[in-house]
């Protein structure tokens, strides 16, 4: 628990120099996009029929990434930002929603679109990485993970609770570790660097919110297979996971 929040601290103080960095998104080559090649030609099978089925039913579009690493970018301002550039989802509907793998930086994501947030809550979203994810990832089963986990987050979109999904799940045995001094002192600080820089018109923020913004602009994508986004819009819903 306490190396997580050290490398949290970390990927906090580094966020301006990762926002300058023009991310290398993976083309849409359809619902599943195994670029970090985690899956059984199988199971990449399975997930596509499933995503298929889905969007034909309800016309919400769900895409499976996994990629090798993140780019140095926090996984939250890297998933919303691929929602954009795909345009995973309906325009003016945006019903689309993401599960992101990144192997090598042992993090993973779900980037749900602004007309999903209603149903895939960010409690429903963590359930599922924390309890379904999670634990497969950390014994090494990521085909169990991305499956179970694209599946569970399905039957929420479809009607089940969060607290129905609870209650068929596994107890969560990962107990916190009681917050170390030292890292309370270190995010204080690194607030009132936040707050002071903005009030005295320091260039941290601007070069933040600024390339997020131009890259959020862009918007679209074209997929192997007849699949393609929309247009759907991303505004940061989801969860997100450490193993």
């Amino acid at each position: 628990m306490r190396q997580r929040l050290l490398i949290l601290l970390l990927a906090l103080l580094l966020w301006p120099m990762a926002a300058r960095a023009e991310p290398a998104f993976p083309a849409l080559s359809g619902r599943v996009v195994d670029d970090a090649a985690l899956l059984t030609l199988e199971n990449r099978a399975l997930l596509n029929d499933t995503l298929q089925r889905h969007e034909q039913m309800t016309g919400e579009q769900f895409v499976v990434v996994t990629v090798p690493d993140l780019q140095g970018m926090p996984i939250e301002d890297f998933g919303y930002q691929l929602g954009r550039h795909w345009g995973i989802g309906q325009k003016g509907r945006d019903n689309g929603a993401l599960l992101i793998v990144a192997p090598n930086d042992r993090q993973t994501r779900l980037e749900i679109g602004y007309g999903l947030e209603d149903r895939l809550t960010d409690a429903a979203s963590a359930l599922i990485i924390n309890r379904v994810m999670l634990p497969a990832f950390r014994a090494g089963d990521f085909n169990k993970g991305i499956v179970e986990g694209t599946q569970a987050a399905l039957s929420v979109l479809g009607g089940t609770t969060s607290e129905q999904l609870a209650a068929q799940l596994p107890p969560n045995e990962d107990q916190d570790d009681p917050l170390p001094w030292p890292v309370i002192v270190l995010l204080i600080l690194f607030y009132f660097m936040i707050v002071r820089s903005r009030r005295s018109g320091s260039v941290m923020g601007p070069i933040i919110l600024g390339s997020t913004l131009g890259r959020s602009s862009r918007r679209g994508g074209f997929g192997g297979g007849g699949f393609r986004g929309s247009g759907g819009g991303f505004g940061g819903g989801g969860a997100s996971g450490r193993w």
